[in-house]
């Protein structure tokens, strides 16, 4: 199945209540259409402890992106368990290159390979030093007399 397709039959529950489980967004969600697959992303920082808490949300694939659309327009700000609950297609994780938008240039190993000298190469700071004080020497004194 093609990433892009997959996209747009799969549909983001946000908000969803503490209690919630896949069972019962199945159960609330197959109204609308076949159910592929429920995901409900683990609070747990860490992936061996499932101590069954969850994130919050949850993502619903459908067989078709019809039904998708349907299950988004019929629960879309509708109540589950108490939680008014907010529905709509999921869009795809960013890849690494996406998320780089905020990120400094050096922070890129292909930045880092076609900007960075080695420290030999560079001066480092003795370098720069010695080039100022260069330059203090062989600037004329213009200095005015009165």
């Amino acid at each position: 199945m093609e990433e892009g397709t997959k996209s747009k039959k799969t549909v983001f529950v946000g908000g969803i209540a503490e209690d919630v489980d896949e069972a019962i967004i199945y159960e609330s969600f197959s109204t609308f259409g076949d159910i592929i697959e429920v995901q409900l992303p683990s609070a747990a920082t860490n992936p061996n402890q499932d101590d069954g808490k969850h994130r919050g949300f949850a993502f619903v694939t459908y067989s078709s992106s019809a039904d998708a659309q349907d299950a988004i327009d019929n629960m879309d700000l509708n109540e589950l368990r108490g939680k008014v609950i907010k529905v709509n297609l999921a869009r795809p994780m960013k890849t690494p290159l996406q998320l780089g938008g905020n990120r400094a240039v050096w922070e890129s190993e292909e930045w880092l390979k076609q900007n960075l000298k080695p420290l030999s190469e560079s001066g480092g700071v003795q370098g720069r030093t010695a080039q100022q004080s260069d330059q203090d020497t062989n600037e004329p004194d213009d200095a005015m007399e009165e």
